[in-house]
């Protein structure tokens, strides 16, 4: 048992001792849930429950919407895109809600939860859309800026990796003009996992055999993509 009277230096280190414990409960639990949802493989659950086969058997195997086209539904590669959207931006306002100040915890969380999901072997997607729902989330005129630079290039050149990839940069810089400098090193952090996660398609942009957004889908079935 403890005595009835303790010395105050004991007391302070116990209480010290306590609320160390506590501090770090919220981020865990943010690192958690952020890493569950989104590890959620959205791509590859549609595909399967819309009869459209194994997406990692289709094309290069990626669980984003771009390798969902190739299946030719264009309706499963919307929401696939949306659905990885909308859990990255989940996953930072639900965290939010719950743990504030650990957003950004929950936002890596979640992205390396889409990009190595461990219900597949670690084998996800590159990123894009998910990163896109967490800017939006973490500051929505980034989130913004993200999206007019993503779907502009797409429109524009037709290209997803490369829409994919300037978009991404797009966001640390964008966060820096805003003046949120506290979201920067993060976000220029998960802009270079998505340039690494595109190093086979920037090989293929310099060798110009990158494809674009619009084939057949017969020949999208067969040909390299983006996510």
């Amino acid at each position: 048992m403890r005595p009835l009277s303790e010395p105050p230096s004991v007391r302070q280190a116990r209480g010290r001792a306590l609320t160390t414990e506590i501090i770090w409960i919220p981020p865990t639990l943010a690192l958690v849930l952020g890493y569950l949802l989104g590890s959620i493989p959205f791509g590859v659950l549609l595909t399967r429950w819309a009869g459209a086969g194994d997406l990692r058997s289709i094309g290069s195997g990626n669980i984003g919407a771009t390798n969902v086209l190739r299946t030719g539904r264009k309706g499963l590669a919307a929401a696939t895109l949306l659905l990885d959207l909308a859990k990255g931006a989940a996953a930072v306002l639900i965290v939010e809600a719950l743990w504030p100040g650990n957003g950004a915890v929950a936002a890596a969380a979640a992205f390396f939860g889409h990009c190595y999901p461990v219900w597949l072997r670690f084998r996800g997607g590159k990123g894009v859309a998910t990163l896109m729902g967490i800017v939006l989330a973490l500051h929505w005129p980034v989130g913004l800026v993200y999206a007019v630079v993503w779907l502009g290039l797409l429109a524009l050149v037709r290209v997803s990796s490369l829409a994919g990839m300037t978009a991404a940069v797009s966001a640390p810089v964008a966060a820096a003009f805003f003046a949120r400098f506290d979201i920067v090193p993060l976000l220029l952090g998960l802009a270079l996992v998505v340039l690494w996660k595109h190093r086979e398609n920037v090989a293929r942009l310099y060798a110009g055999t990158e494809p674009r957004i619009g084939r057949r889908a017969t020949v999208m079935r067969d040909a390299p993509t983006n996510e």
